[in-house]
Formats: C-alpha cells, structure tokens, sequence
C-alpha cells in the first residue's frame, strides 16, 4: 500500500513540476507548410550565383536550351568515358 501511495505522490509532482516543451519551434518561425505554397520571386543564376528576378531566370533558361550542340569533349576524354561504362558493364555482368 505504501509504494502505490508513493508512486502516486511521485507521478502527482511530475506533473505539477513540468516544464514547456522545448521541442516545438519558435512561435516567429513560419510553419513549412505556408513556405511551400510561397510564390518565389527571386533565384539565383546558375552560371555564375548572381540574384535574378523570375523574369530573367526565364530568359537564361530559354537561352541555356536553345543551345545548338553540346560542348565539345576531348576525343581521348570520350574514349576513357566510353571505356569506364564498359568496365563497369564488365563488372555488373560478372562479379567477383
């Protein structure tokens, strides 16, 4: 009788004693749901990191996919390239 008497005295001042969560954010933090449905109206090119408004970013990624060809690759590059995905090829089909 005396541990159900203790242990009700114990768990009666847990309760009374408790302290605020310290595991929920801040009441100034914008909850994640209202940032995703935020209009971003600023990004940030991604040749060179300067800040560009939407309007321009649309423009540079116009101007990136209208690139007529590839960039140009050292042939002896693309043989080693070539030669990796082979090896590697090589290495799916038959392990060690």
């Amino acid at each position: 009788m005396k541990q159900s008497g203790f242990l009700s005295l114990v768990i009666g001042l847990s309760f009374v004693v408790a302290e605020p969560a310290f595991c929920l954010p801040p009441p100034e933090d914008v909850p994640e749901e209202v940032l995703r449905t935020e209009i971003i109206t600023e990004a940030r090119s991604p040749i060179d990191g300067k800040v560009l408004t939407a309007a321009q970013y649309a423009q540079l990624q116009a101007k990136l996919a209208q690139r007529p060809t590839s960039p140009e690759l050292n042939p002896r590059i693309q043989e080693l390239i070539f030669l990796l995905r082979l090896r590697h090829l090589f290495r799916t089909l038959t392990p060690l």
